[in-house]
Order: structure tokens, then sequence, then C-alpha cells
């Protein structure tokens, strides 16, 4: 009898989740995360990107690191299929590609055996991604034109190794190994026993496309005492081969200006994309803890006769991204054409705020130089002259400040607010990086708002010795200092997310 088209059919996803750094995920696994009803994730996997799955999905680690394993294999196994038969979408997330040296394979196996569907989703392996982030090609015409890839976990001293030791010694180009730091040592003996040169090069990658990256580089004769001098631990890659010697030469990911610092990001998960983005393309090791979360404000009702009442206002005031956001989901479910706004011109406070609005495509009619509303209403003036008798309406945050809709007032404007979402602290610790602050703890720590720094506090993590707090401009970093703390590092000129990464650029030496 066919199903019928309504009936609920699970599914599991072999999911490939790349090396480490986020624009390493395919879009494909990025789907299979956002529809996934449940998530079964590995020890090397990004937690961020667990920050894509909808609310209420059932998130399960089972890594293993070493001899700690959270779940033997046939119980993941057993677990996969349990979640498939109840009809559920099952995302099975494993660092890097699932088919290289991920048991995959055996997965897929077990699932076809208990007549589960499935899908296989591709990722980038380390095995190429960690050399091409350490300035290392696994193929070049001048060096090699073979490439072998091979894991060390397993122990080399047992008797009957799946390892042919001879072949890897003998073989051409350039090999990769997986898994292998903590036996370093005698992998290398073993390959040098068996017919590698002792001055081959070698390179380790640890952590590797992360802010987190470590490279040590020696020969195969003195590789393992090059690791035990630096500390180095897994999970790594290791190079061996020609190529390595190009890594000077090529290097561009750990080179790059804020390379080594680890600096928190302390927006909600929707805003903190643009600071992050910045920071990692210059190098720096981002940790984003949300501390706050957007939600519809109280009276959904009262907002939304705002909104469909806005083409009666002379000046729509939007002071926040967020504002913007609400205001047009509303406003598109009560109008089908943007053109309904009617005559009422746009202001924005600071340029996220503009770039927002016209992001759908309406222009902006005035934007104060500095980004605080503090300045909207004696900058509108000076512009614009009286605004006695002007119609405002006021798209705020439940929690904003009232000096606009007061400052307006005393000049004889008429103002009403719209509350279009309201701000709740961020408890959940979906991606882990609570934990990680607690463990490695960091170097600085940016708020990009008075509410962030408030609400970072009531997480109640302790601040890090040495630590530096960065501010985006003069009322987030009044907030800072009424709370005991000093600031150290401060957007100058325009109070917005590139000229605070300007500021911590300039506060690291770079200009």
């Amino acid at each position: 009898m066919a199903r019928m088209a309504t009936e609920k059919v699970g599914i599991c996803y072999l999911v490939g989740a790349g090396p480490g750094d986020l624009g390493m995920v395919t879009l494909r696994a990025k789907e299979c995360i956002e529809m996934a009803d449940v998530i079964a994730y590995d020890y090397l996997v990004n937690r961020e990107v667990l920050g894509w799955a909808k609310p209420g999905t059932e998130i399960i680690y089972v890594g293993k690191q070493a001899d700690a394993h959270t779940l033997p294999q046939d119980k993941i196994n057993a677990l996969l299929i349990r979640k498939v038969k109840e009809g559920n979408v099952v995302t099975r997330l494993k660092g890097g590609d699932p088919m290289v040296f991920g048991r995959g394979g055996e997965e897929a196996e077990e699932l076809v055996e208990a007549g589960c569907k499935f899908e296989i989703v591709p990722g980038i392996s380390s095995t190429i991604a960690g050399a091409a982030y350490a300035g290392i090609p696994v193929t070049h015409r001048d060096h090699n034109s073979q490439l072998t890839i091979f894991t060390g976990h397993e122990d080399p001293s047992k008797e009957e190794s799946s390892l042919d030791f001879t072949k890897l010694a003998q073989a051409d180009g350039v090999k990769v190994m997986l898994m292998g730091v903590q036996r370093i040592g005698t992998l290398m003996s073993k390959l040098i026993d068996h017919g590698a040169a002792a001055s081959t090069p070698v390179a380790l990658v640890r952590w590797a496309t992360t802010g987190r990256q470590q490279t040590v580089t020696g020969t195969m004769e003195t590789i393992a005492a090059v690791v035990e001098a630096a500390g180095f631990k897994a999970p790594a890659v290791c190079i061996m081969g020609g190529t390595v010697t190009l890594r000077e030469k090529l290097r561009w990911f750990d080179n790059r200006p804020l390379f080594g610092k680890r600096i928190v990001v302390t927006r909600t998960r929707a805003q903190a994309g643009d600071l992050t983005k910045r920071l990692r393309d210059l190098g720096a090791d981002v940790i984003e803890i949300p501390t706050i979360r957007v939600e519809p404000p109280m009276n959904r009702m009262l907002f939304g006769e705002c909104v469909e009442d806005a083409h009666r206002y002379e000046w729509i005031v939007f002071t926040s991204p967020n504002g913007v956001t609400a205001f047009f989901e509303m406003f598109f479910k009560i109008y089908r054409d943007a053109r309904s706004i009617g005559a009422a011109r746009l202001a924005a406070i600071g340029p996220g705020t503009e770039k927002k609005i016209r992001e759908f495509h309406l222009e902006v009619d005035f934007v104060p130089q500095a980004s605080v509303a503090e300045s909207y209403v004696s900058e509108f003036v000076e512009q614009f002259g009286s605004v006695d008798n002007t119609n405002f309406l006021w798209v705020r945050g439940e929690s904003a400040r009232p000096v606009i809709t007061e400052e307006l007032t005393k000049l004889g404007a008429i103002v009403d607010e719209a509350i279009a979402y309201r701000t709740v602290p961020e408890r959940e610790d979906v991606t882990g990086a609570q934990k990680r602050f607690r463990e490695e703890g960091a170097d600085v720590i940016t708020f990009a708002s008075s509410s962030a720094v408030e609400n970072f506090l009531k997480l109640g993590l302790p601040m890090p010795p040495g630590i530096r707090i960065a501010s985006i401009g003069p009322v987030t970093s009044k907030t800072i200092r009424e709370h005991g703390l000093k600031v150290d590092i401060e957007a100058t000129s325009k109070h917005d997310i590139p000229h605070l990464v300007d500021a911590l650029l300039i506060s690291e030496g770079n200009s």
C-alpha cells in the first residue's frame, strides 16, 4: 500500500559538518540541521552549528574523545535507528566528512539493515582543509602527484596492525595522517624503520580552520620532541612530505592581525553575525555568548494597530535593527505593497538600523551623525526646523530609554510609541559557549548595548583576570562603569560595529 503524502516517515542524514570553520559547512548540511527533529553530534563538530536548529529539536551529544566515549558505537547505531523509526528527521553530525574515518559507512549499513531511510551529506575533510589553512598544499606539481591518507588511531605496537608500514613508508608524495598525536613518536619511528627518510618534513595542525588553530613543524626524526616541548595535543592532522616546506611562504590564516586573540561577542544570536564575521575575518577566535533573546511584544495586537496606521504619520523613527525587522514583519502581514506606508518619512539611529531599513528597499530620510538617542532631536531640529504639531511614530523595544519621546514632546511634537519587541535574558547554552568561557577565559569581551551588559552580568559568569572590555559607545560605556567595570576600548567617531572593530585593531597595535 502506498504511503500517504502526509504520513510522517523518518530519515537519517549522515552529515559532514566540516573541519571547524563555520564557513566550511555546506549549504546542504545547514539545511539538514535546520529541518532536524533530532541531532546527534560528535566531539569534533563546531557546536555553533547547533544554533541553526529549530526550537524544540532534541540535541544529543554522542562524542568520543580518546578513551572517553559518551556512547559506544553499537549504542549510537541503535539510537539512530530508534529515532528514525519513531518518524523523526535525524541529523547525524560528524566532524569533517562522514566517510573519511568517520564510521559513516558502518552507520549507513546499520540503517539499511534496519530498513531505515538515509542520505549521505559529504563534508570538507580536515585532511585537506587542515593542511590548506596551515599554508600547506597536499598536492603540488613541483613536489608530488600522489596523496596518501591513513589513520594513526590504532595502536601500532599490536601484533596484527592493519597499517602496512612498508607501503606507507615507501609511498611517493604527501602523506596525511589523522588521529595519531598520542603515538606520534612511535609512528614516525616505524615509518623511518620501514624506509621513510628521517629528514622528511612534517607538520601537525591542531584545531584546524578555527581561531584556536596551532601548527608545529619538524621532520620525521624531530617532530615527536617538538610536539612534547609545545605541549601539543589532539585533535590534529599530520602532514608529511615536501609541500610542508611551503608553509612559511603560503601561510595566510594564522598571520592575520587578531589571530591568537580570543574575543567574546555578547549580542543576540540574530545580531552577532556581523561582528563575529568581521572579527573572524581578522583571525580572532570568537566565542559568541548571546545574553538576550528578542521576543514579540506583550501586546502584539496594539503593535499591529500602530503598524497598520503607520501611513498616517509624518515620520517613523527606528532606533534598532530589531525594531525594523519586527515592524516590517508585521507590516507585510497587513499589507501586500510597500507603498502602503504612504508619505511617511523614515529616520534611523545608527548605521546598522539604516542598513536594515534599506534591506526592505526603502530610502532613509534622516540619520543623525551620532548614533545615540540624545543626538536625534537636536540634529533633527537643526536640519528640519520646528517639530511643533509634527506626528512621529517611534518604533522601539520595550525597555528603550524614553529620551526621544520626552525631548520631542517638550518641543511640541505629537509622539506615539509602537512597542515592537522585548528582550529577555538568554539562558540556554546550546553551543557550549558559556562553558568554554568559564574554562578558557578570553582576551577581550565586547558589548554593543547596555542591555547586553546587564544581561551578561545576570549570567553570573566570572570575569577572567586581565580580560579587557570593549564598548560600542558612550551610553554602553556608562552602563559598564555603573556596574563597577573598566572600559578599556571604545569605538570613536561613530558608535557602530565597524568602528568597534577598528578600535580593537588599534588596541592590538594594528591601525
